[in-house]
């Protein structure tokens, strides 16, 4: 289980200590709404060991994920971006655990004076927009198998654990799809021995097959990531 930050540990210690007195560590709940659309951001959040979605909501009430951030991620980099509010897309807690939260305001004026942060937040903000990016075609030409099996993968990555505590509802309001089609993916999988499923909680018991039934997604974006913040970020 994580038990840190990648993107706070990748800062220059000098600069983290600098920033040590506004980094507040907070637990959020399951389902929790941390930014709705129109809002201004107020807060950054850093995860540690929870899992967080930045989500689309249509005008029939429908949603899907735009991008997932965990403990590698920060979310709400509209805050340095130049808008410190978002149109469209709301922030939602997908698993409960701990972050590490900061005033926005704080977090800005430290962005404009020190090219160190700037250099990491602007090299994570790219990451971020390719998963974006990846996430866009992925919905639109894989499979739901694939794309289920890349979305637990991804999971498991960002939280440094096997063990998921997601609902089959809450992966079908992400994945964009019928709980229905979702239960029927997670049960071809478990007759597979690719993962254990049980109310509310995923068991990822072959990450390999996992990956070879996942779509070129995964492996994209974890070469991509590599690539702007260095394999040790992510290997922690």
């Amino acid at each position: 289980m994580a038990t840190e930050n990648r993107l706070l540990a990748a800062l220059p210690r000098e600069l983290y200590e600098k920033l040590a007195p506004n980094l507040k560590r907070v637990s959020l709940e399951l389902g929790t709404i941390l930014h709705h659309p129109g809002e201004t951001i107020e807060d950054l959040y850093f995860p540690i060991d929870c899992l967080l979605s930045i989500t689309v909501t249509m005008s029939d009430g429908s949603t899907a994920e735009a991008g997932m951030v965990g403990n590698r991620e920060v979310i709400g980099v509209n805050a340095f971006m130049g808008g410190r509010e978002t149109t469209q897309t709301e922030y939602i807690v997908q698993m409960a655990g701990s972050a590490i939260k900061v005033d926005a305001g704080i977090l800005l004026e430290e962005f404009d004076r020190n090219k160190q942060l700037r250099d990491v937040l602007l090299r994570y903000t790219q990451a971020l927009i390719a998963q974006i990016s990846q996430t866009t075609g992925c919905n639109s030409l894989h499979v739901l198998e694939q794309r289920l099996a890349r979305w637990l993968l991804e999971a498991q990555d960002r939280v440094d654990s096997d063990d998921l505590k997601l609902t089959q509802e809450f992966l079908g309001h992400m994945l964009g799809v019928r709980r229905a089609g979702v239960t029927q993916a997670a049960q071809k999988f478990q007759e597979s021995g690719l993962i254990r499923y049980q109310r509310g909680r995923v068991q990822i018991l072959d990450q390999r097959r996992l990956e070879a039934t996942s779509c070129e997604c995964f492996r994209v974006l974890r070469e991509e990531y590599d690539r702007l913040l260095g394999a040790k970020y992510r290997d922690g």
